[in-house]
């Protein structure tokens, strides 16, 4: 009989961490393993992939942790967790490991496993606090990256024993080199800069407008195309103005079509000042797209400057242009860093390979709990 494991997180639409628990269970081992996944908003285009794969979705109904619903909550999580006998509780989230990595632990069987998917100082102050109180509950926290593995060592004290290592993983079968139509946003003759990413401050996207505006006359009709939804979307429109490069950019509200519009990007940049390891970038590497990054965080391991890309400080936007301007001129080098970074994420970051992995790391947790 396959083993219940249960996956949580508090929406079912965009962002990474919700791409990688649909994917996870979507493609986790089926004959050994029967995925349930657990949100607080089971809205979305996730919850959709979801039930078309067949995974039992259960919908923790709060809204806010310090509401009377909080209680009922919780006991209806563990109640879940007790009727289905689930083995592995794996929060992938911070809300969800403060709400649900204490009531696994102390009022279930089930091994406990959170997640660490980002840096912690971009976790809010009080949530911090309690999320480092979960690492002395937790039989393992799982890490997207090397940079994660010695940001919990060095900075938050977490034993090596207990850190476990899971790269993110890419769906091949969507994300992949293909020839087709650009959206009609785009001229087909364009050469096209670009990112898919969520519009929020870290992403630092103030440097990609700025060193856009430095080679935007290096080839004519250039365009940038920023594919996102986010707080920081009136500013960045509002600045774009304010350095005259409107007119040559393309803002476009989160989209499920994020292959079409990667594979219409010839040169796709990163500009993050914190970053774990992107989902964004392997899938724009999956889909042929050149490109460049900040090197922070996990960022170097996917992005191996001169050799699956380009890399440039956090913030500088004149050494993103001299990159650009580089990828711009050198037709030969922007086609081999592409063809170069496509074999790397092919060969190594399928959601496959990932899911595999998350499958070695519940099995070793399962025997050595002896539950």
């Amino acid at each position: 009989m396959p083993l219940p494991v249960l996956l949580l997180a508090r929406a079912l639409d965009m962002g990474g961490s919700e791409r990688q628990i649909t994917e996870i269970a979507k493609v986790l081992d089926r004959p050994r393993f029967e995925p349930h996944v657990g949100c607080f908003q089971p809205e979305g285009m996730r919850a959709l992939e979801l039930a078309k794969a067949g995974v039992p979705i259960v919908h923790v109904p709060i809204t806010s942790f310090a509401s009377a619903g909080a209680i009922s909550g919780a006991w209806q999580l563990v109640r879940y967790i007790r009727r289905h006998k689930i083995k592995v509780v794996h929060t992938f989230d911070y809300p969800f490991t403060v709400f649900a990595v204490p009531l696994a632990r102390f009022f279930t069987s089930a091994v406990v496993v959170s997640s660490q998917r980002s840096h912690r100082d971009l976790i809010p102050p009080a949530y911090r606090k309690l999320v480092r109180m979960t690492d002395r509950l937790v039989d393992a926290v799982v890490v997207n990256c090397e940079y994660l593995v010695r940001h919990l060592e060095k900075d938050e004290h977490v034993p090596a024993s207990r850190i476990q290592l899971c790269y993110n993983g890419v769906d091949l079968e969507a994300f992949h080199t293909v020839d087709v139509p650009r959206p009609p946003e785009l001229p087909a003759d364009a050469l096209v800069i670009g990112v898919v990413c969520v519009l929020r401050p870290e992403k630092g996207l103030s440097t990609l407008l700025n060193g856009f505006a430095r080679v935007r006359r290096a080839r004519a009709g250039m365009k940038l195309a920023v594919v996102g939804s986010g707080s920081m979307l009136e500013p960045l429109e509002t600045e774009a103005r304010a350095l005259g490069i409107f007119e040559d950019c393309v803002f476009v509200p989160a989209t499920s079509q994020v292959a079409t519009w990667l594979r219409a990007m010839d040169i796709f940049v990163l500009p993050s000042l914190s970053e774990a390891f992107s989902n964004s970038l392997m899938e724009a590497m999956a889909c042929g797209c050149c490109t460049a990054a900040t090197n922070v965080g996990g960022n170097p391991e996917l992005v191996r400057n001169g050799e699956t890309g380009l890399t440039f400080e956090a913030g500088d936007s004149a050494g993103l242009g001299k990159v650009l301007q580089t990828l711009i001129e050198d037709e030969a080098l922007r086609k081999r860093l592409a063809a170069a970074g496509t074999e790397f994420v092919s060969r190594r970051f399928s959601s496959r390979a990932s899911a595999q992995r998350m499958a070695e790391i519940y099995t070793q947790l399962i025997d050595q709990s002896g539950k």
